[in-house]
């Protein structure tokens, strides 16, 4: 494997600007991305050492050996086995491929051939197997990114690899918490509140420009004009929410929409709560919010932003504070001119108002389950959460999930009506 010049820094392979990477360092960022993922999963292995990596099957939660060897079998999948990979974006959803150096590499990683339900059989390899496989498979992606010229297309597919897994660590991450597991990570600190930013009118050119990697979602660049707003400079805080819980909040149908209030009832069924999720206590008499995070109980400040909180919950909210949910292009625009006036992003993710839906001159690349499925369905999400890599932290990505997911480390802002 490449060594790593003394010239490099780690920023260097930490941030966003590796959309634009060249070949030598990217090939070192992706040994980073490995090595936070063995990292991730060693920490897995210390908390589920009893029981063998047994987690139980719920519908947010994949198997942590099956996520780990999915990230390796993604690379092999589209690099090391693609035929077709120096087309980049060109290339089509089912490219000629080679055999994988692990003959059941589909049958055990492909999720297109394995649901999710089936992911807990356990004919799938163990921890050894694993782990020699991720190692292997980035080995032959980084012999490979040697030859390869430094091109837009010709790096698609490893910028493409790199990016995969950092999305799948920060589900590493989110797992950690769902499942109640010990994983060294500071939480975001408290942040002195400020008053809502008034912004201008404007005409905004919305989505990510051709050149360097852009997720398909992100195309293209298409102008909106955009009327003037005000938005708040940092996500609703535990402060805010708590006041929302004070007066009734979780008990007023009239704050919900009916497909929100009905998540609500169903939560209340079958969990037993009326407030976030992993929230202990919160509020009423005391104001104080106890939520558990990675299996410990941990009081929050209240200028902390809150998370784990559904759209469902976001919009109810909103509606309860006369206000409304920040719209993508404001959130942008926001996030690109107004961070010396106090806007503050990337403790947690954010949801938008709108629904997931293609931009003009969207087509789908290569990796076609990746958005194309949730349009429709999805609410966007941006920013990202204190979880994620500083590389993934750009303002033009769209992230997303269905409206009832409150697993991820998700909080919101809103707008003035």
């Amino acid at each position: 494997m490449p060594s790593v010049s003394p010239s490099v820094t780690p920023a260097d392979i930490d941030s966003p600007d590796m959309r634009h990477a060249g070949r030598d360092l990217l090939s070192l960022a992706l040994m980073d991305a490995r090595n936070h993922t063995l990292h991730l999963l060693g920490q897995y292995e210390s908390a589920l050492a009893q029981t063998r990596f047994a987690v139980p099957v719920l519908p947010e939660v994949e198997p942590p050996l099956w996520l780990a060897g999915h990230v390796g079998w993604f690379a092999e999948f589209w690099i090391g086995r693609n035929t077709q990979r120096a087309l980049g974006p060109r290339c089509g959803p089912e490219p000629t491929r080679l055999a994988s150096i692990e003959p059941e590499a589909d049958r055990w990683w492909n999720p297109a051939l394995l649901p999710h339900a089936q992911r807990w059989m356990p004919a799938l390899p163990g921890l050894d197997a694993t782990r020699a496989y991720m190692l292997e498979t980035l080995e032959g992606t980084l012999e490979l990114l040697e030859k390869t010229p430094d091109g837009d297309d010709a790096l698609y597919f490893y910028r493409l690899a790199l990016f995969h897994e950092d999305l799948r660590g920060e589900q590493l991450v989110a797992m950690a918490q769902t499942l109640g597991l010990p994983l060294p990570l500071g939480l975001p600190g408290a942040v002195a509140p400020r008053e809502p930013l008034p912004m201008p009118a404007t005409r905004w050119l919305l989505g990510s420009p051709a050149g360097g990697f852009v997720f398909d979602n992100e195309k293209w660049t298409h102008e909106v004009a955009v009327p003037e707003f005000e938005i708040d400079a940092q996500p609703v805080s535990w402060a805010q929410f708590v006041e929302f819980v004070d007066d009734g909040g979780y008990d007023r149908p009239e704050l919900w929409q009916p497909e929100g209030w009905q998540w609500l009832q169903d939560k209340a069924g079958s969990e037993g709560r009326r407030g976030p999720r992993h929230v202990e206590q919160i509020g009423v008499a005391s104001g104080a919010v106890l939520q558990t995070h990675f299996g410990q109980a941990v009081r929050m400040a209240g200028s902390q932003p809150a998370m784990h909180l559904s759209w469902w919950e976001a919009e109810a909210w909103a509606r309860w504070a006369g206000r409304r949910l920040a719209t993508e292009v404001e959130w942008e625009i926001a996030a690109h001119t107004a961070v010396r006036r106090g806007f503050r992003w990337g403790d947690v993710q954010e949801w938008m108002a709108g629904t997931l839906r293609p931009w003009p001159g969207f087509s789908p690349d290569p990796w076609a389950a990746y958005s194309q499925p949730w349009f429709g369905q999805a609410r966007v999400l941006r920013g990202a959460s204190f979880a994620a890599r500083a590389r993934m932290k750009h303002p033009k990505f769209r992230g997303f999930a269905l409206p009832g997911r409150d697993d991820g480390f998700v909080g919101f802002r809103t707008c003035a009506l």
